[in-house]
């Protein structure tokens, strides 16, 4: 468990908000709430032996347990997002389960090895994008984006956050933590590629 000196120099460090990416799962829900108290969770598939999430939440199939969650949270004056495929199926559900935000997998796009298909990614992102917004969806995106990948996606202006942790940190190794994050903002904010 965290130890309440965790939890102070946790909060210390954290300077904005403080997103717990978390499966569903009860023994991590009660410590989410009992001991980190985040602003915000993001929803995720988890198996046991992922290194990383390979795919967004089947929202549908889980829509029940989904919706409980989502309602404690909100209880507790925390937002949810949820991690899905950009399936407007999907997103319908998030939806009607009232989450708040969703976050886009963006691991297809990010893995286009054609022009076509990354332009066929691309525009699921952005019917994604579009559905999300007429349901009310808050929208984030991540999953595989680096520096160069980003730069189209930050066109879509819906898209209030990006989830970038590998890029940045592996860039941070040769320069420096806070010349990779200015370099990743400006990307974003600018389309400048820097590599």
């Amino acid at each position: 468990h965290i130890q309440d000196r965790d939890l102070k120099v946790l909060r210390q460090i954290v300077k904005t908000k403080l997103n717990l990416e978390m499966a569903n799962n009860k023994d991590i829900i009660k410590l989410a709430l009992s001991e980190i108290h985040p602003d915000m969770i993001t929803l995720v598939p988890e198996k046991r032996q992922e290194l990383t999430t390979e795919g967004g939440l089947d929202v549908i199939s889980n829509s029940q347990s989904l919706s409980e969650t989502i309602e404690l949270f909100r209880s507790n004056h925390i937002l949810v997002s949820l991690f899905i495929d950009p399936d407007p199926a999907q997103i319908k559900e998030a939806g009607r389960i009232k989450a708040e935000f969703i976050e886009i997998h963006t691991g297809k796009y990010a893995e286009s090895k054609t022009e076509e298909s990354m332009l066929a990614e691309m525009e699921n992102i952005e019917n994604t994008i579009k559905t999300a917004d007429k349901l009310g969806l808050r929208i984030n995106a991540g999953h595989g984006l680096n520096y160069k990948n980003v730069i189209p996606l930050a066109r879509f202006q819906l898209i209030e956050e990006f989830n970038i942790g590998h890029s940045i940190i592996s860039r941070a190794v040769l320069v420096g933590l806070d010349k990779a994050v200015r370099e990743m903002i400006d990307a974003i904010r600018y389309g400048e590629e820097i590599l």
